[in-house]
């Protein structure tokens, strides 16, 4: 009798201490797993990028951020502001590379060693959205003729126009659209009863003009993406001018100077601006927007600068270049393959 007592808690004792080893098994396996999983992760380098909101807000960027990240050991940081803040990001040293919209400022940016290797990656078109009813009558206008037509009827009571005030590039575009038309953008930005500012991004910035049925100046992507497929943001609002060469709108990635901010991700932004300029990159901006919308919400640029394609190649190049180039020598640093022969 003692004997089978020994014999059962000998049993239960070795199967008590194989349920312990199994579990031991389980959990180290498990944290083997997960160690490997926590290496990945924390081996993948970071690239942090500043972009403009008309990039970030139609999901573009979220498209090319997954294939992207597929190819690469890079998590991609994206930062979504607009193009006067983006700079400002990159000039303290925040981020890595810039993707932006804004010639003037670009330029700046190189001059001031901030930026090295701009490289030009897509295009689309600004224009004036408006209220259906059209009260200040613009449709069809010239660009010229229409900003004339806004600020009559604003300073009549029957138009009110929408500013973003923001130091964007749509809000730099829209100075310069003024300042064509014979107008003085910060003279009338004082005539409070009919010019408003909004201080925000282009999706906040188009809601309040639905709401106040007022003009504003928008790219094309993002007012497709507000205004067309299930959900419409705007359904007051509608397309009143576009396609104007005055209204083009290029959009180009810029390396933060690792001369100036030796912090800064140089490799990766490079890895990344080269992904973009890629056939692959190029085809995921040239087919973005066609299955919801009917129609792209950006082009791809490359290619046609590539092979100087006109008119729209002149265009581009009338825009966007300085001195005759998307970068002139002097801006570029190592990586000469991303110019060809130019």
């Amino acid at each position: 009798m003692h004997n089978d007592m020994e014999a059962d808690e000998m049993k239960i004792r070795l199967g008590a201490w194989g349920t312990v080893m199994i579990i031991a098994a389980i959990v180290s396996a498990s944290s083997v797993a997960g160690s490997w999983y926590y290496l990945e992760v924390f081996s993948r380098q970071k690239l942090i990028v500043a972009t403009t909101t008309s990039l970030y807000d139609t999901g573009l960027l979220d498209e090319i951020e997954e294939h992207f990240e597929e190819k690469y050991s890079v998590d991609l940081c994206l930062i979504s502001v607009g193009t006067g803040i983006a700079i400002q990001f990159a000039q303290r040293g925040d981020v890595d590379m810039l993707l932006v919209h804004s010639p003037a400022q670009e330029l700046r940016f190189l001059q001031e060693n901030y930026g090295v290797n701009r490289k030009i990656i897509a295009y689309n078109f600004f224009q004036i959205v408006g209220p259906k009813s059209d009260l200040a009558q613009i449709e069809g206008l010239s660009l010229t003729e229409a900003l004339s037509r806004i600020v009559s009827a604003g300073r009549n009571s029957s138009a009110t126009w929408i500013s973003r005030g923001d130091n964007s590039g749509t809000h730099t575009k829209e100075k310069e659209l003024w300042n064509a038309a014979g107008f003085n953008w910060t003279l009338q930005r004082d005539e409070t009863n009919w010019f408003k500012e909004t201080g925000s991004a282009m999706g906040k910035t188009l809601i309040t003009a639905n709401e106040l049925e007022a003009y504003t100046l928008t790219d094309i992507g993002t007012f497709l993406a507000y205004s067309e497929g299930t959900s419409n943001l705007v359904p007051n609002l509608k397309t009143l001018v576009s396609q104007e060469a005055e209204l083009i709108n290029v959009y180009s990635a810029i390396a933060v100077n690792k001369t100036t901010n030796p912090n800064a991700n140089f490799e990766a932004a490079t890895t990344f601006t080269k992904f973009l300029t890629s056939k692959e990159g190029q085809q995921i901006i040239e087919n973005y927007g066609i299955s919801v919308y009917g129609q792209p919400l950006f082009y791809p640029a490359v290619e046609l600068l590539r092979n100087n394609t006109a008119p729209m190649a002149q265009m581009i190049e009338d825009y966007a270049y300085f001195d005759g180039s998307e970068c002139p020598p002097q801006y570029r640093y190592d990586y000469p393959e991303l110019y060809g022969n130019k």
